[in-house]
């Protein structure tokens, strides 16, 4: 939220291009949205990184004081490294630097510092053979040097046995409500899912609740059929404490944008007690 709009940052790749671009999109009621037709992040123009950042995409923000932080994937031959950007505005953005040595697919910030650190979520990944998948934690002085690096979590059942995914956590009165997406493949088709996760407020390399189940997997045509089909993926949610609603932006099949609903308690109740 940004001065009481929504704000999505898009990838749209359209079939005349060869990588996609990031554009903002903006809205007063969450529902109507309207696209900036001027990219935000486009792939790198001054070639800085050389062929390091071709495919511009997967954008999370997170709002840590006035400002907002993005850290975006940088897909290259060379592996996958990560971008940090900041704004107040969403007109211009900042480059910060690289944050992330390759593999490193999605870093997700925390929105406040805990125990004095800037502190992230990293999902690493090693290829052919080697364990991928898995979500990490990271804290930082500066958001620019990271380190203390700790495993938090692996797959664990039947909709996200392959490999899981993190998002900008949320904090809530119980705990940090992590979205998390999954992955499952079975003998006909790879599914994607979203679930959740509850870390502690204090030490969030204590997970102290998670959802066996999930929250939303590919179900409706537009979910099952598209560019990438039976999938279902975000890079974050938005709660309103006051309703208690917890909203999630959602790309399906890459090919649209869904929006789904949740009531914020019976989410991070279903943590609590593993449901």
């Amino acid at each position: 939220m940004y001065n009481g709009k929504t704000i999505l940052l898009l990838s749209i790749l359209l079939r005349n291009q060869a990588y996609a671009r990031v554009h903002v999109a903006e809205s007063d009621n969450g529902v109507d949205f309207t696209i900036n037709p001027e990219p935000a992040f486009t792939r790198d123009p001054e070639r800085r990184f050389g062929d390091l950042d071709n495919h511009p995409i997967d954008c999370r923000i997170t709002q840590i004081g006035d400002t907002y932080y993005i850290i975006r994937p940088g897909n290259s031959p060379k592996g996958c490294i990560d971008l940090m950007y900041k704004t107040t505005d969403f007109k211009t953005f900042e480059f910060m630097d690289i944050v992330a040595l390759p593999h490193n697919r999605v870093p997700c910030l925390f929105p406040e510092k805990v125990g004095g650190y800037y502190v992230r979520l990293d999902r690493p990944y090693g290829g052919a053979g080697q364990a991928d998948g898995n979500i990490w934690l990271s804290k930082s002085p500066d958001l620019i040097h990271w380190g203390q690096y700790r495993f938090l979590m692996g797959p664990y059942t039947n909709w996200n046995w392959e490999k899981i995914g993190p998002t900008p956590p949320i904090k809530t009165e119980k705990g940090w409500l992590e979205i998390i997406h999954g992955v499952s493949s079975s003998c006909s088709t790879v599914s994607y899912s979203l679930g959740a996760v509850l870390l502690d407020l204090e030490d969030p390399e204590k997970i102290i609740g998670r959802m066996e189940s999930y929250l939303l997997t590919a179900e409706e045509p537009y979910e099952q059929t598209g560019r990438t089909p039976n999938c279902v993926f975000t890079t974050g949610a938005i709660a309103d404490m006051e309703k208690r609603r917890l909203r999630v932006y959602y790309g399906a099949a890459d090919t649209c944008i869904g929006l789904a609903e949740g009531d914020l308690d019976e989410i991070i109740d279903a943590c609590l007690k593993g449901l």
